[in-house]
């Protein structure tokens, strides 16, 4: 949903368990390598500071570039291959892969659960099954309280990675009323210029470089 102005209320408070430190500490350490340098900030925190690091001095195509290695570090290639060779998107592909990011992401993004969704099955006629998931409040976002960081440093490489490393299409539609956010499996990610994201002010009580007027995020434009 496009606003004008968002503003950000009181934040979620989280306890990471065993399991949701040990990616952190992964995915942080793999930032860190894809960009040459580390942090002094420990858990979440130093995740987030990592991503915007990795924003400072870079546009938008650089920023997801860095993030496409990150994530492509995570999955050996031969592996890829084998999913995109065995596993087409069926629908119960995509169910699975939905069930999956709500225990592998939990950690990421917050509170989240499958929802059934609409999609365009191969003969063309719309279906409904349950690869969808709706984040309640991404984590993710209200720490950074910044609309580039959500397109360039997830949305974007996120819908890439899944649709084109692995062969199952991906969209994420990030609401920033909200915070909420819902991934749908199977479905083609559609050209951002379409999309409310790429017309989203910046989110004004976060972000020290929110505009006066109501104009999008620069950070989404910058080529």
């Amino acid at each position: 949903m496009l606003l004008g102005y968002v503003e950000i209320g009181v934040k979620e408070g989280y306890d990471d368990n065993l399991f949701d430190r040990l990616f952190i500490r992964l995915f942080s350490r793999k930032m860190a390598i894809a960009l040459g340098k580390g942090t002094t900030q420990s858990g979440y925190d130093g995740f987030v500071d990592l991503s915007e690091q990795i924003m400072r001095g870079r546009n938008a195509k650089e920023q997801q570039a860095i993030v496409a290695v990150v994530l492509k570090s995570l999955v050996p290639a031969p592996v890829l291959g084998i999913i995109r060779t065995v596993f087409s998107p069926t629908q119960w592909v995509c169910e699975l892969n939905a069930w999956f990011a709500t225990i592998l992401f939990e950690w990421l993004v917050g509170p989240c659960e499958v929802r059934t969704v609409e999609v365009m099955g191969s003969n063309g006629q719309p279906r409904a099954q349950r690869s969808g998931v709706y984040i309640e409040k991404c984590r993710y976002l209200e720490q950074s309280g910044c609309v580039g960081m959500c397109v360039n440093m997830c949305k974007l490489p996120t819908q890439a990675f899944f649709t084109q490393d692995f062969g199952i299409p991906l969209t994420l539609i990030p609401n920033f009323e909200d915070l909420s956010c819902e991934m749908i499996f199977g479905q083609l990610p559609p050209p951002l210029e379409t999309e409310d994201c790429y017309h989203q002010p910046c989110l004004t009580t976060q972000c020290p470089k929110a505009q006066l007027a109501a104009l999008p995020c620069p950070k989404v434009r910058e080529s």
